[in-house]
């Protein structure tokens, strides 16, 4: 286990959404899985208590702590696509999982977790500033899912 790791909590579902996350993503991948060695609240001896995985490149370990606590956007994993094809990808992936649209480039998957699913040429046009950075940002403004030709169009003026 890494040294810094994120710990994300979950209801219940901890094991299968890491094993979503290894199938949809590169360099992600499913660790391990423990176990609760006794009965604890809202749960039973041999459950699956804790799961370590990799998201693309980053350690997490995910808890099936209960209902307690939820996911929000104050927190979100963001994937960087290089083409249309890589962020529709990731985003049918999320959202034809049960997960649902937000604005921006952000979705959620079925257990709550916040995905931005951005291009690069996004985020290029962005650290270009000025017009361009604009130009590019209110086009954003009005979509969903982002369309790469709709913010290269946008970044040309």
């Amino acid at each position: 286990m890494a040294k810094n790791t994120i710990c994300l909590w979950y209801d219940k579902d901890v094991e299968a959404a890491a094993h979503f996350y290894a199938k949809t993503f590169p360099d992600s991948a499913v660790a391990a899985v423990y176990r609760a060695p006794s009965d604890f609240p809202g749960g039973k001896q041999g459950d699956v208590l804790t799961v370590e995985f990799t998201v693309a490149g980053v350690a997490c370990l995910g808890l099936n702590g209960g209902p307690a606590f939820k996911h929000s956007e104050a927190f979100s994993f963001q994937i960087s696509t290089d083409d249309q094809e890589e962020t529709d990808r990731y985003w049918n992936a999320i959202v034809g999982n049960g997960g649902q649209e937000s604005a921006c480039g952000w979705c959620k998957d079925k257990w709550g977790l916040s995905w931005q699913i951005t291009p690069r040429v996004l985020t290029d046009a962005l650290a270009a500033g000025g017009a361009e950075a604009k130009r590019a940002f209110q086009a954003m403004m009005e979509m969903k899912k982002i369309d790469v030709a709709t913010i290269e169009a946008a970044r040309r003026g």
